[in-house]
C-alpha cells in the first residue's frame, strides 16, 4: 500500500483532488492497484469505466469520458490505442470534446510501439508515458518518473527502473549482456515493497518459476536490452525470442517494423514451429480504416521493410480483421500460435469476442496452414 501511494505523485504525478482514470477492468492488477488502492489512498477521484475505447458508441469514447469528468491522467493499454487509431486515424472525434483538464498519458500491458506513440503525442498532445511492469510487481519496474524528473522520451523504451528496481540483463550465458546485447531482464533480490512475496500455497512452485534460474535474481520473463544512457527495451517475452535457422530474433522488433507502415493499425508476430528452419515468424495485421490499398501490394510493401531493417526473414503474414484480445486489450499471441501449430487450446475466459479466433483460422488456411480447419 505504501508503495501504491508513493508511486501516485512520484510515477503518476497526481494530488489529492485529481481525477485520475485506469481505463482496465477491476479484476485485473491493474485494476486492483490503480483503480482502487492506489487513487483512493492518494485522495484522488478515481474511474470506474465499463466499455471498449471504440464502439461504445464510437471512437470517442475516451474523450468524452476525460472530458465530462476532468481527468488529469489516464492509464491504459497500447492496443485501446491502436484501436482508436484504427477507426479514426485523424482524431476527428476528438475535436469535439474539451481535454483541457487533460496533462498525461500513460501506457502500459503490451509493448508501445513508435508509431502508436508518435500518433498519440500528436493528436493527444500531452505526455505520453511508456511504463514496464507485470502482475507479479504490482507496479511500475521501468517508467518515466514524472513526478520526480521528466526524462527526454526514447521511441520504444518505458524509460529507466523506477527507484527500488535493480535491473540488469543477462546473455545466453547468464553474463551480465553489454549495452544494446538484448537478453533475459532480471531484477537483483530484494525486491521493492508492493511485489508478490511467494504464490498462495505454493512457495515451492515460486522459487522454481521465479528465483531458481538466476539465483539471485528475480525472472521477468521477458526479454530486452539497456542502453548506454540507462534507457529500458522490454522487446518481447523470452519464449517469444524466436531462432530462426540459427538467428535469434525478436518478435517485438519484427512487430516494431510491420506497425511502422503507414496502413498499419495494429499488428502481432510469433514463432510457429517449422521443419527445417526451428521457427518462422508468422504476422497478422489490421488495416486501418479507409485503406483502399490491395493486400498483396501492402504484404509485399511489408516483407521488404522486414528484408531491409531486420534481414531476410520474413515468412508469411496475412491481413485480418480484428486480433483476439483479452477484454483489457491484450493481444491473445498464445491462442493464435497454439491455432496456428495445430495444438490443444483452452477458449481464455477472459476473450473479448471468442468469434474472432473462427477468423484466425480462416486466416491460417488462407496462407497454407490447413491444419488450423481441423
Amino acid at each position: 500500500m505504501v508503495a501504491l501511494k508513493w508511486s501516485m505523485k512520484a510515477i503518476y504525478n497526481v494530488d489529492p483532488g485529481d481525477v485520475f482514470w485506469a481505463a482496465s477492468d477491476v479484476g485485473w492488477v491493474v485494476g486492483h492497484s490503480y483503480i482502487v488502492y492506489g487513487p483512493l489512498l492518494q485522495g484522488c477521484t478515481t474511474i470506474v469505466y465499463e466499455g471498449k475505447p471504440v464502439g461504445t458508441p464510437d471512437a470517442g469514447a475516451f474523450w468524452r469520458v476525460i472530458s465530462q469528468h476532468k481527468v488529469k491522467v489516464m492509464f491504459t493499454a497500447p492496443t485501446a490505442f491502436r484501436a482508436i487509431k484504427r477507426e479514426d486515424p485523424n482524431a476527428e472525434l476528438m475535436k469535439k470534446y474539451d481535454l483541457s483538464t487533460f496533462k498525461a498519458l500513460f501506457l502500459a500491458g503490451e509493448r508501445l510501439d513508435p508509431d502508436t506513440l508518435h500518433w498519440a503525442e500528436k493528436h493527444v498532445g500531452v505526455p505520453v508515458i511508456d511504463h514496464w511492469w507485470q502482475t507479479e510487481t504490482g507496479w511500475a519496474i521501468a517508467v518515466n518518473c514524472m513526478g520526480l524528473c521528466h526524462f527526454p522520451v526514447k521511441q520504444g523504451s518505458p524509460t529507466k527502473p523506477a527507484p527500488g528496481w535493480n535491473l540488469t540483463v543477462f546473455d545466453e550465458n547468464n553474463n551480465i549482456a553489454k549495452p544494446g546485447q538484448i537478453g533475459a531482464l532480471v531484477v537483483k533480490l530484494p525486491l521493492p515493497p508492493g511485489t508478490l512475496p511467494t504464490l498462495w500455497n505454493n512457495d515451492d512452485g515460486f522459487i522454481n518459476a521465479y528465483l531458481k534460474e538466476f539465483p539471485g535474481y528475480y525472472k521477468t520473463a521477458d526479454a530486452g536490452f539497456i542502453d548506454e544512457d540507462g534507457y529500458v527495451y522490454v522487446m518481447t517475452r523470452t519464449d517469444d525470442v524466436i531462432n530462426v535457422a540459427g538467428h535469434r530474433l525478436s518478435t517485438g522488433g519484427m512487430e516494431e517494423v510491420l506497425s511502422d507502415h503507414p496502413d498499419v493499425a495494429e499488428c502481432a508476430v510469433l514463432g510457429v514451429d517449422d521443419q527445417l528452419k526451428g521457427q518462422i515468424p508468422l504476422g497478422f495485421i489490421v488495416l486501418k480504416a479507409g485503406v483502399t490499398k490491395s493486400h498483396d501490394e501492402i504484404l509485399k510493401e511489408i516483407v521488404k521493410m522486414v528484408r531491409d531493417r531486420i534481414g531476410a526473414v520474413a515468412s508469411f503474414a496475412t491481413v485480418v480483421k480484428r486480433l483476439p484480445k483479452t477484454r483489457s486489450g491484450k493481444i491473445l499471441r498464445g491462442t493464435i500460435q497454439k491455432i496456428a501449430e495445430n495444438k490443444e487450446y483452452k477458449m481464455p475466459a477472459t476473450i473479448d469476442d471468442p468469434g474472432i479466433l473462427d477468423e484466425i483460422k480462416d486466416a491460417l488456411i488462407k496462407i497454407g496452414y490447413s491444419d488450423a480447419k481441423k
